[in-house]
C-alpha cells in the first residue's frame, strides 16, 4: 500500500472536488433571469435532496469500493455543472442541484475512510488526525480561491465558472484513477436510516428541552447566517459591484473567518461554554439588527462580522453538545441537529428571498435580528428554568 502516494492524491482530491469556483450561484442564477424566491427554492430542493438521498448514498458506499463511490460523486458534479449550462429554467435549475446534493452524499465521509484506512494499522489514529486536518486546510485554501477566481468573472462570461468546475471535476477523476483502493475495505461508520433519525428526532426534542432549545438556536442562527451569505450576493449585483471588489470581499471574507476560528479555542479556555454561545448569539442578532440601516458600509462590516460568527458556530455548538451528553449518543444528536437545520432551511431560505423581493434585503435581516433577539431572550429564560 503507497500511504504517500494516495494521501497526496486525497489532498489535490480535495482542492478539486472543494474549489469554490461555483460558490456564486446566486449571482448566476439572478443574471439567467430567476427571482429571488425561486433562487430560494433551488437550495430548498438542495437539501430536501440531500436528506432523502443520504441512506441511500450510504448503502452505496457499503455496497462498492471508495473510489467508485467518489468516480460518481464527480460524475455527478459534472453532470450538475452542465444543467447549469444548458438550462435556462428553473426546472433544470433545480434539477441540477438535484444532482448536485447527490454528489454531495456520495462524496460525504468516503474521502476520509480512503484515507484513514490506506494508514498503516499501526500508527492509523495518530497519523490520520494530522491527514484530516490537512484536507480540512487545502479544502477551505481550494474554497477560497474558487471564490475570489468566480468574483473577477461575474461581469465577464460568468458562465466559464461553471466550464471550470467541470475542468476540476475531471481533474479529479484523475486522481481517483490513481488511488489504491485499500485491500480491506472496512466497515464504514453505520449510518442512520431516515426513521430511526426522525424517532430519535422525536424523542430528544420531547424529553430534553435544554437540547431542544440549544438545537433549534443552532438552527435559527446557522440558517440565518448562510442565507445573509447567498442573498447579501444578489446586494453586491444590484449596487454594481466590480469583479475585483466582490474578490477582494470574499478574501477578507475568508481571512476573519479563520482567524476567529483559530480564536475560539483561547475563547472557550477563558470563558464557559454557555457564556460563550449567549455572547456569540447576541453579536449575531446586533449584527443583523444593524442591517436595518440602509448603508453600505454598515452592511459589508456586518457581512464580515456575520461570516466570521457562522465560522465558529459549528465548532461551538458541538462542543457545547459534548459537554450536555454521553459521547455513545453523540452521532444521534448531531443528526438530530442536523435534520433541524435542513428543515429550518428549507422553509426560511425561500421565504427570505421571497421578502428581499417583496421588500428589501435591510428590512428582511433587520427583521430577522429583531425575531433572533426575541428567541434569544426566550432561549436564555427556558435554559434558566431547566437548569
Amino acid at each position: 500500500m503507497n500511504t504517500k502516494r494516495n494521501t497526496i492524491l486525497a489532498y489535490a482530491y480535495s482542492f478539486a472536488a472543494w474549489f469554490g469556483i461555483t460558490n456564486l450561484w446566486v449571482i448566476y442564477l439572478g443574471q439567467q433571469g430567476l427571482p429571488l424566491i425561486q433562487i430560494g427554492l433551488c437550495e430548498s430542493i438542495f437539501h430536501v435532496a440531500s436528506f432523502c438521498f443520504e441512506v441511500p448514498s450510504g448503502m452505496l458506499a457499503d455496497r462498492f469500493s471508495y473510489k467508485t463511490v467518489l468516480y460518481f460523486s464527480r460524475i455527478m458534479a459534472i453532470i450538475s455543472s452542465l444543467l447549469m449550462l444548458i438550462g435556462h429554467s428553473f426546472i433544470w435549475f433545480a434539477i441540477s442541484f438535484i444532482v448536485s446534493a447527490w454528489s454531495y452524499n456520495l462524496q460525504s465521509g468516503t474521502l476520509e475512510a480512503l484515507a484513514y484506512e490506506s494508514l498503516p494499522q499501526a500508527s492509523r489514529d495518530a497519523r490520520y488526525a494530522k491527514v484530516v486536518s490537512m484536507i480540512s486546510i487545502v479544502t477551505e485554501v481550494g474554497s477560497t480561491a474558487g471564490v475570489i477566481i468566480a468574483g473577477a468573472l461575474v461581469h465577464w462570461h460568468f458562465e466559464i465558472t461553471y466550464y471550470i468546475s467541470i475542468v476540476l471535476g475531471i481533474v479529479a477523476l484523475g486522481t481517483i484513477a490513481f488511488m489504491q483502493e485499500p485491500s480491506v475495505h472496512g466497515p464504514r461508520e453505520q449510518r442512520q436510516t431516515l426513521a430511526m433519525i426522525v424517532r430519535a428526532a422525536v424523542h430528544e426534542l420531547r424529553h430534553q428541552p435544554v437540547l431542544r432549545n440549544l438545537m433549534l438556536l443552532d438552527a435559527v442562527i446557522s440558517t440565518a447566517g448562510t442565507a445573509f451569505y447567498y442573498y447579501f450576493q444578489d446586494v453586491m449585483t444590484k449596487a454594481d459591484f466590480a469583479g475585483w471588489m466582490i474578490s477582494t470581499l470574499m478574501l477578507v471574507s475568508s481571512l476573519g473567518s479563520i482567524a476567529a476560528m483559530r480564536a475560539l479555542p483561547w475563547l472557550q479556555a477563558k470563558t464557559s461554554q454557555l457564556q460563550l454561545l449567549l455572547g456569540i448569539t447576541v453579536a449575531m442578532t446586533f449584527a443583523l439588527i444593524v442591517i436595518a440601516v440602509p448603508s453600505m458600509v454598515a452592511m459589508i462590516v456586518m457581512y464580515l462580522i456575520i461570516q466570521a460568527i457562522t465560522a465558529v458556530m459549528y465548532p461551538l455548538f458541538n462542543a457545547y453538545y459534548n459537554e450536555l451528553i454521553p459521547s455513545k449518543q453523540r452521532a444521534t444528536l448531531l443528526s438530530v441537529a442536523s435534520m433541524l437545520f435542513s428543515v429550518v432551511m428549507i422553509v426560511l431560505f425561500p421565504v427570505c428571498g421571497w421578502l428581499v423581493d417583496r421588500f428589501s434585503f435591510n428590512v428582511t435581516f433587520g427583521g430577522f435580528g429583531l425575531v433572533l433577539l426575541l428567541a434569544t431572550i426566550g432561549w436564555a429564560v427556558r435554559q434558566k428554568r431547566a437548569a
